[in-house]
């Protein structure tokens, strides 16, 4: 599983200022990461804001994404829900044609028990012709993957083969770290924790800010990867108040921010998610500047 190791980034979803998908903004994008040493994309993450787009404009993108990377770097489609059945069909109908895996965040709003959460990612990974990748996010989703389940998943399921930790719960990292199977992948799915998650035996990040500042942020990942933890602090600290910007006033309108400075793509967001202040922006432009240049 070393297609998964390292520095992937959950990339935005660039819109006009129609609010309509901006491909070439996309393209940009994704030469724009995989140029700067990024080991793997996903496509349709949360962070591309995938509960905003349709079923139509999710399949167009897929596609797109798959052949503007080309097999440059791996490749990771996010598909997840609360409505079992319909991602299920989801899954069954994914063209998987470039794609390694799924990634499939955790279902939000119905707080399901565990059992529910598990047989949800079983059904998942019986339809799926992919690897699966849980995502476990409670901030967002409203409700905590615990280790026992993620350990039983990881035990049960072949097809499940890691999962995007975004708790923040270190004691829960501790929990999956000794009971996991050894070739299930633990990811950091939160930056500013990815150091000492990595510390802990994660394989590497599955990052926002990776979108802004993929050679800063990928160079520190690998170097965290190769036990140099020293070396690795100097650019984590460094990074600190970027990455606290980018989630002041939400994301991805923070990160989206920082590539319109960097004529990647523009800065649009979709409702009911909204544009950062002028304050903000004016910030984080500066940092941007610091750390780029």
């Amino acid at each position: 599983m070393n297609k998964f190791h390292g520095t992937g980034v959950a990339m935005v979803t660039p819109f006009d200022a129609g609010g309509q998908v901006d491909y070439q903004g996309l393209k940009k994008l994704i030469n724009y990461l995989i140029d700067n040493g990024i080991e793997y994309l996903v496509s349709l993450g949360t962070t591309g804001e995938s509960a905003t787009l349709n079923q139509e404009e999710k399949k167009k993108i897929w596609a797109f994404t798959a052949e503007v990377n080309n097999g440059r770097v791996n490749l990771i489609a996010g598909i997840g829900g609360n409505n079992t059945h319909e991602i299920v069909e989801q899954v069954k109908q994914f063209d998987t044609t470039g794609y390694d895996a799924i990634l499939s965040a955790s279902p939000y709003y119905n707080k399901p028990t565990q059992e529910g959460i598990y047989q949800h990612y079983k059904a998942i990974a019986e339809a799926s012709a992919l690897p699966i990748i849980l995502y476990n996010v409670p901030s967002r989703t409203g409700s905590n993957i615990t280790a026992e389940t993620t350990v039983r998943l990881a035990q049960d399921i072949k097809n499940i083969i890691g999962i995007k930790e975004a708790s923040g719960n270190f004691d829960q990292f501790n929990q999956i770290m000794r009971d996991k199977p050894d070739d299930f992948l633990f990811i950091s799915g939160d930056d500013p924790v990815t150091l000492p998650m990595i510390a802990l035996g994660a394989v590497g990040v599955i990052s926002v800010i990776g979108n802004a500042i993929p050679r800063q942020f990928s160079d520190m990942i690998r170097l965290c990867l190769k036990g140099n933890f020293k070396a690795a602090q100097k650019g984590h600290s460094g990074l600190i108040e970027f990455t606290r910007m980018m989630f002041v006033e939400g994301s991805p309108a923070g990160v989206k921010a920082a590539l319109k400075y960097l004529d990647v793509c523009d800065d649009g967001v979709r409702l009911p998610l909204v544009g950062i202040s002028s304050s903000l922006t004016d910030k984080i432009i500066k940092e941007t500047q610091q750390i780029t240049q």
